[in-house]
């Protein structure tokens, strides 16, 4: 059932509203503008309707500041109002409320232009979710990624929790290219995509194919230590699909993986910790490959196989 929020600082005009409504949805109602953005940034609403001569902060700067946040920019609002006059609904509609209603409430009329505005916004995110899905994969692609992830890390911002980032590359995929041909290479990045979002399920939990044989992942709320075990056992079940590899550079098919947690800040970004995640994989690469290199959160590097990068020094040396 599609959720929509009413914010309306009148309780009897809120409350009649809602009658309407809440046969076909799942309806919220409050009176305060502030308590109405907190929840709009914290639950997935499908439309706001909002009360635009309120105390405090009114309908206008409420609805200019849920267009600026970009958790919430993508809600349609459709304003509540018994300002009839074309000033305020050019304001309103300058501001970037689709829709307006008048008191008072015609029953069917706010059932068609809410119905209207429901599916327009269903099928805006079936359009988006298309353009933003790998279409070999079926799991997010590089753009979801970009925009998904910027939204989490401010979420992990404001609660104050751990934030895990870690980088997948196919060990020898080129290799496997030309060993295999490109068909079987696709058929490849497809099973290891698949296994690594059948353990990338949570909604805390974010993963995305980043572009050939790489992918990317975030997890919200794991430490360091139990997002480290959690990529080692991911790592594990792509090496036991047990896919046959060119004998000359490995048994079977494995992937690298390089990760870091942070608790993030309002100084800190998700782009300088993305570079850090990619670096640990390139040490995970650099070690002997098949292993999860880590960034714990005071940046101490933690290895899955110590002795790769003993030997990985020991043969600098020798060199």
């Amino acid at each position: 059932m599609e959720k929509i929020l009413i914010v309306d600082d009148s309780p009897v005009q809120a409350a009649q509203l809602k009658s309407i409504l809440e046969n076909d949805y799942d309806v919220t109602a409050v009176q305060d503008a502030k308590e109405g953005l907190s929840l709009a940034s914290e639950r997935n609403y499908s439309l706001i309707l909002l009360d635009v001569v309120m105390p405090g902060m009114d309908g206008f700067m409420l609805l200019k500041t849920l267009q600026e946040e970009v958790i919430t920019q993508k809600i349609p609002v459709i304003l509540i109002t018994s300002l009839s006059d074309i000033e305020h609904e050019e304001q309103g509609l300058t501001l970037g409320a689709v829709d307006y209603i008048t008191k008072p409430f015609h029953p069917l009329i706010v059932k068609a232009r809410v119905r209207t505005h429901i599916k327009l916004y269903q099928y805006r995110k079936q359009v988006e979710y298309q353009s933003m899905t790998d279409q070999l994969t079926g799991v997010a692609n590089r753009r979801r990624h970009d925009r998904y992830s910027l939204v989490k890390w401010q979420e992990a911002t404001r609660l104050h929790v751990p934030f895990s980032i870690c980088m997948f590359d196919i060990d020898y995929f080129k290799v496997y290219n030309d060993t295999f041909g490109h068909p079987a290479g696709d058929k490849v990045i497809t099973a290891v995509a698949q296994t690594a979002a059948d353990r990338l399920r949570r909604t805390t939990d974010f993963f995305a194919r980043y572009g050939g044989e790489e992918f990317v992942a975030f997890l919200l709320g794991d430490s360091a230590s139990c997002a480290f075990e959690h990529l080692q056992t991911i790592r594990r079940s792509v090496e036991d699909l047990k896919i046959p590899h060119n004998p000359k550079v490995s048994q079977w098919v494995t992937i690298s993986i390089g990760g870091v947690t942070v608790i993030p800040r309002g100084d800190l970004s998700y782009s300088s910790y993305l570079k850090i995640a990619d670096t640990m994989l390139y040490d995970a690469k650099r070690f002997g490959r098949n292993q999860v290199v880590w960034a714990g959160e005071s940046m101490q590097q933690w290895l899955e196989r110590p002795q790769d990068q003993q030997q990985v020094q020991e043969m600098k040396e020798f060199v």
